[in-house]
């Protein structure tokens, strides 16, 4: 059987025998042999453990003792270091993210799964939670999905919007984290506005206050399929934000202009102010001489100032990238058409943003009294 290794305090008491042993004559070889050892092994253990009493003795195995736990410490700490730096970058705010992090340490590390969850902060049974969505989630998704290809420009705001319109009880939080999750659309980041201020701090802008205060109007240029352009003249109520005609033609002069206000002007009345750039179409004498002659009052905006008129920008800028950017004319006709329809729907169905998500003017249904009249 092989020898059991000796023990440090065994050691230091062997050394001490051959010490007092020497001490009285003996010679050291003789006193090596009667401890049990070879000549090797006892020079070995005094080099190492020579002149050490039992104190010094007990101080050296509390050294190596508190010297192996600092070892310890400073590998975990170099794994977890490891774990952290393999996590993913940021937060991990949620747990399905935790969760798929967690398991990419593991795979890569092949640390356990304790101490992963330990490092970053998740909780076991958290982690081996299989996650479970609500049982009408699938057909929530359809629906989000359905609208997108309807209407590919809303972003998820709007899209639960008229998901609630159309029944669904969900909150604006959900939809966005679906609306990740299916990877659809993010909506595009918004220019910076210009301000134009005067030196009291107070805004020169036009604000309307009621509706039929102020309209604004403006020209959208673009083309139909043959190359040939063609204008559309915009006109808005920019209290309700509702686009009350959009005329489209070839070419629109100051007679086009008159025209188009003439017909709203008497289904609509008059409005105090009317708001447009500084175009020709719109400067031109006959235009304000005919619009000061029914009881309205101009507003130009500044020169290079186009965020005086917002209202009528932004609605221009949602009709471009909701309608124009995405639909080929093949004809003048089909695209007044296709306009007049998207107009309809932008007053009636659309969500704005601005309005609470609601349409500028939605549309109502008046139920009318059948019950005969009692004389």
């Amino acid at each position: 059987m092989a020898n059991k290794r000796a023990k440090p305090e065994e050691i230091v008491t062997k050394l001490r025998q051959v010490e007092v042993l020497v001490g009285q004559g003996m010679p050291r070889a003789d006193a090596i042999r009667q401890i049990g050892v070879t000549e090797q092994t006892y020079y070995r253990w005094r080099k190492k453990y020579g002149g050490m009493g039992t104190e010094q003795l007990k101080e050296l195995k509390r050294l190596q003792k508190e010297n192996e736990r600092l070892r310890r410490a400073v590998s975990d700490l170099t794994l977890d270091k490891l774990i952290l730096t393999e996590a993913a970058k940021g937060k991990l705010l949620s747990p399905a993210r935790r969760r798929a992090c967690i398991d990419r340490v593991r795979q890569t590390l092949g640390v356990s799964e304790r101490r992963a969850c330990r490092t970053l902060g998740q909780h076991r049974s958290t982690q081996r939670r299989l996650p479970r969505g609500r049982a009408d989630e699938e057909r929530l998704v359809a629906d989000m999905i359905e609208l997108t290809r309807q209407y590919g420009r809303y972003g998820y705001r709007r899209i639960a919007a008229v998901l609630r319109e159309a029944g669904w009880q969900v909150n604006d939080k959900r939809v966005e984290r679906l609306w990740r999750r299916e990877g659809l659309k993010v909506p595009m980041k918004q220019p910076k506005k210009g301000r134009l201020w005067l030196t009291d701090g107070s805004c020169i802008r036009l604000r309307p206050e009621h509706r039929d205060h102020v309209w604004s109007y403006d020209f959208v240029h673009c083309r139909t399929d043959d190359g040939k352009a063609f204008r559309t003249l915009n006109i808005l109520d920019e209290h309700s934000r509702e686009c009350l005609a959009i005329r489209v033609k070839r070419r629109l002069n100051s007679v086009e202009v008159i025209d188009a206000l003439s017909d709203l002007f008497i289904l609509r009345g008059v409005p105090a102010l009317i708001r447009s750039d500084n175009g020709p179409e719109f400067i031109a004498k006959d235009v304000r001489k005919w619009i000061d002659a029914v009881g309205a009052k101009t507003a130009f905006i500044e020169p290079g100032s186009p965020w005086e008129n917002g209202y009528c920008e932004s609605f221009n800028g949602r009709m471009r990238d909701e309608l124009l950017n995405g639909e080929l004319f093949y004809s003048l006709r089909e695209a007044q058409i296709i306009i007049e329809e998207w107009r309809k729907h932008y007053n009636t169905k659309r969500p704005h943003s601005a309005l609470g998500y609601r349409p500028p003017a939605p549309e109502t249904v008046i139920q009318m009294d059948q019950r005969p009249i009692m004389h």
